[in-house]
């Protein structure tokens, strides 16, 4: 009698993520974005949606509306918030933050903060451009992962 080849179980699918790109500062949201779909390609996470805002303005109502969908796991936003002459991108960046806290808060998913300043320099968004996306997906992935034991981490 021949023997039946072995039946291999399906892979478990990675965590399903969306980003939202604020691409007011193309250059460095270009990098940002390629630099957080090698990092999620690296824990084997799908990226299953990504929307593309004019800046970080923009950015808590597509988190919101994504972080909604039940099909989606958790939300990487990435943008840069520059130093300016007036104090407008520090007020905007303290509502940005304090929002998209919320929202993930609201819908009980994480979300990745990949946002650079408020404050930052050119100089300081190079420098920091890909830390910063890696660094976002990073903390959605260890949260998506601390939800699914069921505990949190102390150290």
């Amino acid at each position: 009698m021949a023997r039946l080849p072995a039946v291999k179980k399906p892979k478990k699918a990675g965590p399903r993520l969306a980003i939202v790109s604020a691409d007011f500062h193309e250059a460095i949201a270009a990098t940002m974005l390629a630099s957080a779909t090698a990092e999620a390609k690296s824990f084997e996470a799908r990226i299953v949606e990504t929307v593309r805002v004019s800046g970080c303005y923009e950015a808590p109502l597509m988190a919101v509306r994504l972080l909604a969908q039940k099909q989606i796991d958790a939300v990487v936003v990435l943008g840069c918030i520059e130093r300016g002459e007036t104090l407008h991108g520090e007020v905007m960046g303290h509502v940005v933050h304090r929002t998209l806290v919320d929202a993930s808060l609201a819908f009980d998913k994480p979300l990745g903060l990949g946002i650079i300043g408020p404050g930052a320099t050119p100089a300081q968004a190079e420098a920091r451009k890909d830390g910063t996306a890696r660094a976002a997906v990073r903390a959605v992935m260890r949260s998506l992962a601390t939800s699914a034991s069921g505990k949190s981490e102390r150290k």
